[in-house]
């Protein structure tokens, strides 16, 4: 495990690497999107999960070094530059795709893109930008785009996981996804999780469900075998 400095047009950014060092023969690639806090500890333990699946893991840095918060303003703030801004968004998640590729234990033939709340959206910004994915998971990420149209450069499959009560996914963007996906053929799969509502994949989130954002241990384990499945599936 190691930090990976790196730049995007100017703007310093640190990712996290993650990787089993015993294995020496190259191995799929998995970027990991951070939610709207940064690139915490959160998005980190995510990659080393990853890692012990055997993959290698790297957990992107969308906003800049050390711009890490726990003010739920100061992370809308960050994350509303990028949802404003979704060339921006693909641009910077290609930076991390990039490193990630560029990693002599990743066999860059088998790539994958993960995210979690903003990451989600992120990962399938980026799936939408035609980058060389063979897959692409959102969890309990806002699904719109300002380009729909563009889901036809999508190379790979697409897994979404929500919280069936996830007051942030209204009935209607569930709809406009399933219609963007149908419309440009994708292989996609959606799961909805009962009792569920936003980032019930973070135990850091509390248990309270009348907030609209709380862990689920169920769905966090059902969600997680269900990336497992579906990562096998794909590479």
């Amino acid at each position: 495990m190691e930090s990976v400095d790196y730049e995007d047009q100017g703007t310093k950014l640190t990712g996290y690497l993650a990787y089993d060092d015993s294995v020496g023969k190259p191995r799929p690639g998995v970027l990991i999107v951070h939610e709207w806090w940064g690139a915490n500890d959160y998005v980190k333990r995510r990659a080393r999960e990853i890692a012990g699946l055997g993959y290698v893991a790297f957990a992107l840095d969308m906003y800049g070094k050390d711009k890490v918060t726990k003010d739920p303003q100061k992370a809308r703030e960050y994350a509303t530059v990028f949802k404003s801004d979704r060339k921006l968004m693909r641009r910077r998640a290609k930076a991390g795709l990039d490193i990630l590729a560029a990693q002599l234990l990743v066999d860059k033939s088998r790539l994958a893109v993960i995210g979690y709340c903003f990451g989600g959206t992120t990962a399938l910004e980026l799936a939408r930008s035609g980058a060389l994915l063979r897959g692409a998971v959102c969890f309990h990420g806002s699904l719109d785009t300002p380009e729909e149209n563009d889901a036809k450069n999508i190379k790979g499959k697409v897994l979404v996981m929500l919280g069936s009560d996830d007051p942030n996914i209204s009935a209607q963007e569930i709809e406009d996804f399933k219609v963007e996906m149908r419309n440009a053929h994708v292989d996609w799969q959606m799961n909805l999780y009962g009792n569920a509502v936003h980032s019930f994949t973070n135990p850091d989130a509390g248990n309270d469900n009348s907030k609209g954002a709380a862990y689920n241990a169920l769905a966090d384990r059902r969600s997680f075998d269900e990336l497992k499945r579906f990562l096998r599936e794909i590479f």
